[in-house]
């Protein structure tokens, strides 16, 4: 089989499916937490039940980011992302019930199904990066991030009508946002399965076969061999050191601009400043990765997390928040997508999946604990502490970059 059996064109087919499905996973997924803490609280009895299935949303993400992946070179690519969904989309529908019925339990059970269904879509942009060549991955890896910013608009935008459609259908308008989800699940299942062909997994197999460059057929290594690869170690370190940086201080926020007589207006004009740097630039940054190379970008991004740390607690005045928060998550932004890249360039085609799974539960745990400590930090020193423990967390990033480029000279001395 030979890449001509797989054209340029068909790639891009391929491409553009996981672009759609990512694009309704993402709208689907803001728009059925937007009432979450709310409804939580309200079917759980207390204000204190409200974080709570955000919290076993990222457990299952967590939980189910490696089984799905090890099923990816099992059962292949279309399948595998095509569970995710469809796990998705049995969580969005158990939600729908549990709020109909008042169930506090149903509705959290819903939460891991549809945590557990992103453990699997978020692998989606490693499945658009296998069927392009080595010089597109980081690029392509930008578009499928980039999917993102139509969630983060179109996700909100259907929690009022939603809820207005759902009366009309006779189901309670708290349950529209979640029967919005049913319908994106939906479309985003079929978008995957009727149109992911060929499986992903043929094209990457073609593509590694036809590599000039490929080493010799060697067994495939244990995960435990993997993971003290260099390159691995500082790829997954920057993702999950950004994605727990970028947690930290954006999950407080809201709280810290509360604190200081912030209207609502103002705490989302802010959020909107970071969702703009976390998505926006997803394609520029993709393009800058695979021109100037993955290590100058998590350079980049450390150094801008730095500065937004450094910006974070200067002052409470609204441009210097939006400022902060937009740095925040163009600092995350490079160093996900940098991240993405330098993993998928480390690994052979039949150990991709399963290390691409593992690493994901790690970038989980990060987001989880990025969220349930930086109360505590906050509550001990205010947004100065939480930045001091983003930025230290930081310069740990920058410590194992010189690390790594010391490794990569050390042949040369030799």
């Amino acid at each position: 089989m030979t890449t001509t059996t797989f054209s340029h064109a068909t790639r891009q087919r391929l491409t553009a499916a996981l672009f759609i499905s990512q694009s309704l996973f993402s709208a689907a997924m803001i728009a059925a937490f937007t009432l979450s803490p709310i409804l939580a609280a309200e079917l759980g009895g207390s204000d204190s039940m409200a974080g709570v299935p955000n919290t076993i949303t990222l457990l299952g993400r967590a939980a189910a980011a490696y089984p799905i992946g090890w099923l990816f070179d099992k059962i292949g690519r279309r399948l595998g992302l095509s569970l995710g969904f469809a796990l998705a989309l049995a969580g969005a529908v158990l939600t729908v019930w549990s709020v109909m019925n008042a169930s506090f339990v149903g509705f959290c059970a819903g939460a891991a199904l549809m945590g557990m269904g992103r453990g699997g879509s978020d692998q989606g942009r490693y499945v658009a990066a296998e069927v392009q060549t080595a010089d597109r991955r980081a690029k392509v890896i930008g578009l499928i991030v980039f999917a993102g910013t139509i969630g983060a608009v179109g996700g909100p935008a259907l929690v009022g009508p939603s809820s207005g459609w759902a009366e009309a259908w006779g189901f309670l308008g708290d349950t529209g946002p979640y029967l919005a989800a049913v319908g994106l699940y939906g479309l985003g299942l079929l978008t995957i399965f009727l149109f992911l062909r060929p499986d992903p997994l043929s094209v990457s197999r073609a593509l590694e076969a036809e590599n000039p460059n490929k080493e010799p057929d060697v067994p495939i290594r244990p995960l435990s061999q993997i993971f003290r690869q260099p390159t691995v170690l500082l790829a997954v370190a920057a993702m999950a050191i950004g994605q727990l940086v970028m947690a930290l201080i954006m999950v407080i926020t809201p709280l810290h601009m509360d604190h200081n007589n912030h209207s609502t207006e103002a705490v989302s004009l802010v959020i909107m400043a970071h969702t703009l740097g976390m998505f926006g630039l997803s394609s520029v940054t993709g393009w800058l990765i695979d021109r100037y190379g993955r290590i100058p970008l998590i350079v980049a991004g450390s150094a801008i997390l730095i500065i937004s740390g450094i910006l974070a607690p200067l002052s409470v005045a609204m441009t210097n928040l939006v400022v902060s928060l937009f740095l925040l998550g163009l600092g995350w932004n490079f160093c996900f997508i940098a991240g993405s890249s330098l993993l998928a360039d480390a690994l052979a085609a039949k150990e991709r999946a399963r290390a691409q799974g593992a690493s994901e539960v790690l970038v989980s745990l990060a987001t989880g604990a990025g969220s349930l400590g930086t109360g505590a930090v906050f509550q001990q020193g205010g947004m100065t502490a939480v930045a001091a423990v983003g930025i230290a967390l930081t310069l740990l990033l920058v410590a194992l970059l010189f690390w790594f480029n010391r490794f990569q000279q050390r042949p040369v001395a030799a």
